[in-house]
């Protein structure tokens, strides 16, 4: 059979398509023989222009639409119906400038009234609402009990008057063959480093590590055998408030010293124990013994001086402070209220400590507590009324961006996100899951949250939501409406001259 010859054979598709791509081979060389030329020249566009048009006599076919430049010649996929296009509703009308970022008064009380009108929240209920400055835009009730958001008068008090970036060191000194473990005031000090894999928030120090830490020294120094010591004598006055019902004790709150381990509370089981320093220099014997170290008798209370053998350091003040917001930490609170004491000139009582705060509310134009005994509002005997509150987040928000009192802002737990907010709000309107920033107040029959806002037309604000007379089957619900009021805040569009439609 002859065979057919090759050269002759008829063209097939693919034979076109090969010559269709070497003529766009030699096409493409041509183009960029001439590039140079026609770069120099300001010829890129009329370049272009002719290649397009060779290649589409070449190939025969056209270019596709440019979704980017042309979108409406692009041909819908088929099957794709789409709805007819509608007129958009009308733009609001703009704001007032003169206006434009205040609060209107009646859009906030339109948005709080029904969340905080009903009878189960009891008879005592005051709230302020105010814009980042100036006078409230809504306001009623006078100073109630305000259990935990007591703490932001703590925090600011702290950061405004012990040195940016301070630590609290636990430190351990010899004299003669005595060594004595010295309390700084370290509120987070543990009993033994993290376990592996572990980290704690804030960063720790323990015990167990300053054990070492000594160990190591006493043997550089040939030293073998000691008699243990502690000294916890830089706080003053009473361990346990004496304005804390007697029903905390061993319970609900440590006595506060300069030296413990995990706040006070015991190795296992619940509750605190008698006397945290005590206890601390123990764990710190026995961790001494465990490095190799000859221990002498029972630690006993002495007096710190000597040359310092070894030392732990807390994580800095602010840190400190972001977490005792954010979990609502009274123990921590009230180390840190001793603190302020001793900053202020005091000697470091419950006493020089509300007054130091006392004395950072007054040069901050900040109303005073009607009452204030602590730093935690463990006591019931506190009265706040909300204006302070409101006029102390006001001055937070009005700090400059480096002064240390703005970590206030970046401690306040997130509405259904973090901290003692994070399994609440659960019912709030989209607006305010986020938005929200506050701090929550609970004791039996209290219930307070205070905290920053950003309404829905842009206005940032700070409030503050008090109760104090909630019946005991009716607190959940309290709590749940404070979040309510909260989240219609952040809902409202409460700007002046703005939309009222709050929690649309």
């Amino acid at each position: 059979m002859a065979r057919r010859d090759p050269r002759h054979s008829p063209a097939t598709p693919r034979d076109d398509a090969g010559r269709a791509a070497t003529w766009l081979v030699l096409l493409l060389v041509l183009a960029l023989a001439a590039g140079a030329a026609a770069w120099r020249l300001d010829l890129v566009d009329p370049a272009r222009e002719r290649l397009e048009s060779l290649r589409e006599r070449v190939l025969g076919d056209e270019e596709e639409p440019d979704p980017s430049t042309d979108p409406a010649a692009v041909p819908l996929p088929e099957g794709l119906s789409l709805p007819a296009l509608t007129d958009p509703a009308e733009v609001a009308e703009a704001l007032d400038p003169a206006t434009a970022g205040e609060l209107s008064p009646t859009a906030v009380r339109r948005a709080l009234q029904q969340r905080l009108g009903d009878d189960r929240l009891g008879r005592r209920v005051s709230v302020a609402v105010a814009g980042a400055s100036g006078a409230p835009a809504y306001e009623k009730g006078a100073a109630l009990v305000p259990a935990s958001t007591t703490k932001l008068l703590t925090s600011v008090a702290a950061l405004e008057t012990i040195e940016p970036g301070t630590t609290f060191r636990t430190t351990t000194v010899l004299r003669g063959d005595r060594l004595v473990v010295v309390g700084g005031g370290d509120p987070f000090l543990m009993r033994a480093p993290d376990e592996p894999g572990t980290a704690s928030v804030p960063a720790r120090a323990d015990i167990t590590t300053l054990a070492r830490l000594s160990a190591a020294e006493l043997r550089e120094q040939g030293v073998r055998r000691v008699r243990v010591g502690y000294d916890d004598r830089l706080f003053s006055g009473p361990a346990f408030n004496p304005r804390w019902p007697d029903t905390y004790v061993g319970d609900v709150v440590a006595p506060i010293t300069a030296l413990w381990v995990d706040q006070g509370r015991p190795e296992t089981g619940y509750g605190r124990v008698a006397d945290p320093a005590a206890v601390a220099a123990q764990v710190f014997a026995d961790a001494l013994a465990a490095e190799g170290v000859r221990v002498q008798g029972a630690p006993a209370a002495v007096r710190g001086r000597g040359e310092e053998v070894a030392a732990v350091e807390s994580a800095p003040v602010d840190d400190v402070v972001d977490r005792l917001l954010q979990v609502s930490d009274n123990e921590a609170t009230e180390v840190l209220l001793r603190h302020v004491g001793l900053a202020t000139g005091g000697a470091g009582s419950f006493v020089d400590g509300v007054r130091g705060v006392e004395t950072v509310l007054e040069r901050l134009g900040v109303p005073a507590p009607q009452r204030l005994y602590d730093g935690s509002g463990l006591s019931r005997e506190n009265l706040i009324a909300p204006e302070t509150l409101v006029g102390l987040l006001q001055a937070v928000l009005g700090a400059e961006a480096d002064d240390p009192v703005r970590a206030v802002l970046g401690g306040l737990p997130v509405a259904g996100f973090s901290g003692s907010l994070t399994f609440r709000f659960d019912d709030a309107p989209a607006a305010a899951v986020g938005s929200v920033r506050a701090k929550t107040g609970t004791l039996s029959g209290v219930s307070s949250l205070a905290g920053t806002a950003v309404s829905r037309d842009g206005v940032p604000m700070v409030f503050a939501l008090m109760l104090d007379r909630v019946g005991e089957v009716d607190e959940a619900y309290a709590q749940a409406a404070l979040d309510s009021a909260a989240a219609a805040l952040a809902a409202c569009r409460c700007a002046r001259g703005g939309s009222a439609a709050a929690g649309r």
